[in-house]
């Protein structure tokens, strides 16, 4: 299905700022259609280029309420309309007024009432909205319902002066309280008129013990909340909701321990002031989880860090050792597991800063693999050099890549360049969807002569093909190839390539 950009882009020749204001009704409208109890459907006229005859209304966006039976069960996104079968449509366009239907409409055996509010932007209509009640539900008259629906009609018809919604608010829609969470109406002065059940849940845990309704909104909130700046900041709002300011998402802390996200719209259909809107949702047992998430994952970046400390003091120990070994063998072997440790220190590290698991593996690279040039031979004239990118990935994979990889690339400068040879290798990536696909190319002696991966004795090598199959599930394979032709004269070097490839699909 299209999405509503490209439903207008297909249909209609508004403008950039027209088709974003349609953006910022459909970000807010979830909140008509609560309070309405109705769905609402956003229709715009066919442009006269796509039909010249003129008349088609298709429908670009569809919100359900949470609070009623929805009058379309099917998606109606997509579906076009002429005027003879919705002339309410038209008429609202052409009269710029909120026009509802006399008798209630029939539509797929479900009796429903609809009105068409025009949506102004700019003194145009650009859009008509089509609120539609399903009156199959039968309900009984309550002050809950009598309050959101004269909240709704005000809403409507701000969207009909152009006032409603207010461009500079959208960013927070999504994170901020619905109407189901809690809501409060205001009159002009300010004074609670009606609160729903939530709305007055809310506050009870805020510390206010008695009804809401009679009450001054404003200095009420301030005492309740601990932090004079949050409070301030909180009644500053309602107080410019009711002056017509609309207003973003705020949060604060209670005097009792309760955290309460509050948000204040105002209510002005026809330019006149009506009061205000406050939507306020409880968000205690929420923060007290973010909280202990928080919790955790400092405690396991400090775990991370603390291992980091003890291998690097596990590689300076084996360091002391090999200066102190008259073995030239003894020597390099603790050399190389110096550098084995040392290369897992550096992936601890990165994640004692990471804050979720997760690590840059080209960052991290670019400090392990000087390393093992160093580690590898002293003389060694070999140039190593990095083409494409790892990425980020988890830390399920970053310790055995890394490892594998330092690994591979010390067989490389060990082996292919004896004697300090010069030299180059290089390491190439590129990364899918659902591959990692490594290869390391070095242009030296190449491989013997019979070689066999699966019959190697070395340790590095043993060590590459436990890591690969057991901790990556990936695969590895070394070939020989024809190389470059050596610039001292004569012969080729025959070089060799190690190709790894690693599933990402199941780990980011």
């Amino acid at each position: 299905m299209s999405t509503l950009s490209d439903l207008l882009a297909e249909n209609t020749g508004l403008s950039g700022e027209a088709a974003d204001h349609l953006q910022t009704v459909v970000a807010e409208w979830q909140l008509l259609a609560d309070l309405s109890f109705a769905d609402f459907l956003l229709w715009v006229a066919v442009s006269e280029e796509l039909q010249p005859d003129g008349g088609d209304y298709v429908c670009v966006a569809h919100a359900r309420p949470t609070t009623a039976p929805t009058a379309h069960p099917e998606d109606v996104v997509g579906s076009r309309f002429t005027v003879d079968e919705h002339p309410q449509l038209a008429k609202a366009s052409r009269e710029v007024r909120i026009c509802r239907e006399e008798d209630p409409h029939w539509y797929r055996d479900l009796p429903m009432r609809r009105e068409a509010i025009p949506v102004v932007f700019g003194g145009t209509v650009i859009a008509v909205l089509s609120r539609e009640t399903n009156l199959a539900a039968s309900r009984v008259p309550s002050p809950l319902e009598i309050a959101y629906l004269g909240s709704a009609g005000d809403l409507c018809q701000m969207i009909v002066d152009g006032t409603f919604p207010s461009p500079g608010n959208q960013t927070d829609t999504h994170t901020s309280p619905r109407v189901g969470d809690g809501l409060i109406r205001l009159d002009p002065t300010g004074t609670v008129v009606f609160a729903s059940p939530n709305g007055l849940s809310a506050y009870h845990r805020m510390g206010h013990e008695s009804d809401l309704v009679g009450q001054r909104l404003a200095p009420l909130t301030r005492s309740l909340i601990r932090d004079p700046f949050d409070a301030t900041e909180v009644s500053h709002r309602i107080i410019e909701a009711l002056d017509g300011k609309p207003s973003s998402r705020t949060e604060a802390d209670s005097r009792r321990g309760a955290v309460v996200l509050f948000r204040a719209l105002p209510l002005r259909p026809a330019g006149q002031a009506a009061g205000a809107l406050v939507l306020v949702r409880d968000v205690t047992e929420v923060k007290r989880r973010d909280r202990a998430l928080l919790s955790k994952d400092a405690t396991i970046r400090e775990i991370h860090h603390r291992v980091k400390n003890n291998l690097q003091t596990v590689a300076a120990l084996l360091r002391l050792q090999s200066r102190r070994t008259s073995s030239e063998e003894a020597r390099l072997a603790l050399g190389e597991s110096v550098r084995r440790v040392s290369s897992i220190a550096l992936v601890h590290e990165a994640l004692s800063i990471s804050v979720d698991e997760r690590v840059d593996l080209d960052k991290l690279l670019d400090n392990v693999l000087p390393m093992v040039g160093e580690v590898a031979t002293a003389e060694s004239q070999v140039g190593l050099s990095r083409k494409g990118s790892f990425g980020v990935v988890v830390a399920e994979i970053a310790t055995p890549l890394v490892m594998v990889l330092a690994e591979l690339v010390q067989n490389a400068i060990e082996h292919a360049f004896p004697g300090g040879r010069p030299g180059k290798v290089e390491l190439e990536v590129e990364r899918s969807a659902r591959w990692l696909d490594v290869v390391i190319r070095d242009n030296g002696r190449g491989l013997p002569s019979g070689f066999s991966l699966e019959r190697s004795d070395g340790l590095g090598l043993q060590i590459v093909r436990t890591l690969v199959e057991s901790e990556l599930r990936g695969s590895l394979s070394l070939r020989g190839m024809r190389g470059e032709q050596e610039e001292t004269g004569g012969g080729r070097r025959a070089g060799t390539e190690a190709a790894l490839r690693i599933p990402l699909s199941r780990r980011l």
